[in-house]
């Protein structure tokens, strides 16, 4: 395989905004690794004193990633995230107003294999949320098993991460002050094994559970479309019945978290690594639906708003492919 590395004349500028996405690929996939491991060294140090406080401080915190987790604004306007839009870039569209006195679900999608867009867009303001919609504040939700993790959990709490757990989704939705928005990736991790350029099949027919909170909440439901979110890397090829499909679902089923074999670029060349492809997404959020509040809600009920919900899903996705380079002929599947 021939390499073909980066000039060296390339501007500062670009160079920073590869370092801002490395870090976030690190934090990604081995900051929660070091973390976990920094702490278990501390605890046979003789430092250990400094471990047990924090045990302490973990076990009296333990229930705030599913009460609103703990945003701090000051990590979420970090330059590095500036940057870190402009490798891509990340563009977040808007096409209506919100109502601050409401609280909203928005349904992201596609999963992608990192949830780029979701981040960029939802966990930090480099693409100017709260100036897009003044008077909410969102929160990405992330599968409990990382907020057990020591540090790394309140890391990533700074950026307006939860737990992706019912009990947290219900507290973010029914607070009745509204100006919450409770971002979920629908498709979830089986949906970032097939995440590759050009993929367009969406894992959502059976994901109902966000719908039965919306009706019992009463939140509304925005779908969200985020446009190039599949371009970013590359996949080892694993269809539906082949081997390594079989081994990873096995290993999803046991650990809870997909393990796609993703590639794309590297640091200084482009042609093998870890680094997303410098491909723009374009994240566009779309019209509420109106959503009666029901506390106990029927099947009916449930998949009514469902058919409903994909119908503005599909209606957001034909209106604006063309725009963001998608041609007439390409459609969403559900599965």
């Amino acid at each position: 395989m021939r390499v073909e590395f980066a000039p060296l004349n390339i501007p500062l500028r670009r160079r920073l905004q590869t370092a801002a996405v490395l870090q976030w690929v690190f934090s990604f996939l081995a900051l929660a690794q070091c973390c976990l491991a920094g702490f278990v060294l501390l605890a046979l140090s003789d430092w250990w004193m400094v471990a047990l406080l924090y045990a302490g401080w973990l076990w009296l915190d333990g229930d705030t990633p599913i009460s609103g987790g703990r945003r701090v604004d000051w990590v979420r306007t970090w330059s590095v995230w500036n940057y870190f839009r402009e490798y891509f870039p990340i563009t977040l569209v808007k096409t209506v107003d919100l109502d601050p006195k409401k609280n909203y679900i928005f349904g992201f999608h596609p999963h992608g294999v990192l949830v780029a867009g979701a981040f960029g867009n939802f966990c930090t303001e480099a693409t100017g949320f709260s100036r897009l919609f003044p008077g909410l504040r969102s929160h990405l939700l992330m599968l409990p098993f990382w907020f057990r993790v020591p540090v790394f959990r309140d890391y990533i709490m700074c950026g307006g991460l939860v737990s992706s757990s019912k009990s947290s989704l219900s507290y973010l939705v029914s607070r009745p002050s509204g100006g919450n928005v409770a971002v979920i990736a629908v498709g979830g991790a089986p949906e970032a094994l097939d995440a590759r350029p050009g993929a367009l099949t969406l894992q959502v027919r059976n994901r109902k559970g966000f719908i039965k909170l919306a009706l019992k909440h009463g939140a509304q439901l925005v779908p969200v479309f985020s446009f190039g979110e599949n371009e970013l890397f590359d996949q080892i090829q694993n269809p539906t019945g082949s081997s390594l499909r079989r081994l990873q679902n096995r290993l999803q089923s046991i650990m809870g978290v997909a393990l796609p074999l993703f590639h794309a670029r590297g640091v200084f060349q482009y042609s093998f690594g870890l680094m997303p492809y410098r491909k723009p997404i374009n994240t566009v959020v779309g019209k509420p639906i109106s959503v009666a509040q029901t506390p106990s809600p029927t099947s009916e009920d449930i998949e009514s708003l469902h058919e409903v919900y994909l119908e503005h899903l599909t209606d957001l996705f034909e209106r604006h492919k063309l725009t963001y380079g998608l041609q007439e002929h390409q459609h969403l599947t559900f599965i």
